[in-house]
């Protein structure tokens, strides 16, 4: 099962220590390509997406997409 995580450009305590084990964290260079991220990640089998909570804020129309879904799980992590 793969798992990914995404994170704003400038957001460097979120998912520290994933990024230092060598996990997928994508740091969003423009936030408003977040929903294009996910689709990539969604069509590279990637089955859970977590998101930091100011990303998620741009991608309300992908989440509500994929929250019925039983492929895919989109999660906000919480501050």
């Amino acid at each position: 099962m793969k798992v990914s995580w995404i994170r704003g450009k400038d957001d460097f305590e979120s998912f520290k220590i994933l990024k230092n084990l060598g996990f997928d964290v994508y740091n969003m260079e423009d936030p408003e390509n977040t929903d294009k991220k996910i689709e990539e990640l969604v069509d590279n089998d990637c089955k859970i997406i977590i998101l930091s909570n100011e990303i998620a804020s741009f991608s309300s129309d992908i989440i509500t997409k994929y929250q019925n879904q039983d492929d895919v799980s989109i999660v906000i992590a919480p501050k």
